[in-house]
């Protein structure tokens, strides 16, 4: 399943998973729009690649006027092969740490397997296995902050995330499980 960035984040919304809050605009000027209700913001280009950032598709803007100039600068752009249409104004967010954090299907297991790692999200594919944790979930019993904690040892790095974050994590599972079972 290929979903838009802003697609995702609503779906997670419906599923009680916090998510940031940003709309869409299809032009510089809704995006200025959006930007004086939301302050600081993140202009992402909308396309179904990874990568984006790199690319140029990503850019902060401390203003609406600032903004309006990122979204021009993005819409329309050729980004890996993909016209920008649209592009995601997400406040912007102050980050401490970034992790690496996604759930996916695995076809041997054919369960929901995990993968996280506090080597970040950019470039993920070049990051050392090792330091890539991996667990399959049961989807019947899905994931909880209490399964989190009693993690074996070679996923020490998942059990010692916060609650708060294990229970986002068990919230995302769920949300991952209801649409497999949808699909």
């Amino acid at each position: 399943m290929k979903l838009y960035e802003y697609m995702a984040k609503e779906i997670l919304a419906q599923h009680g998973v916090p998510t940031p809050g940003g709309r869409v605009a299809a032009s510089p000027q809704e995006a200025e729009a959006i930007a004086h209700e939301l302050g600081p913001v993140a202009i992402k280009a909308q396309v179904l690649v990874g990568g984006r950032g790199k690319a140029g598709g990503v850019k902060l803007a401390d203003t609406p006027e600032e903004a309006r100039e990122k979204a021009a600068q993005i819409l329309g752009m050729d980004l890996k092969g993909y016209t920008v249409e649209q592009v995601l104004v997400d406040p912007k967010i102050p980050i401490d740490q970034e992790i690496y954090l996604s759930i996916t299907f695995d076809p041997i297991a054919k369960k929901p397997l995990i993968m996280a790692s506090a080597a970040g999200g950019v470039e993920i594919e070049e990051v050392d296995d090792a330091l890539i944790h991996r667990r399959v979930v049961d989807i019947e019993r899905g994931f909880s902050p209490y399964i989190g904690r009693k993690w074996p040892m070679q996923s020490a790095f998942l059990a010692r995330l916060p609650k708060s974050l294990r229970i986002f994590l068990g919230r995302c599972t769920r949300c991952f499980a209801r649409l497999m079972q949808n699909s």
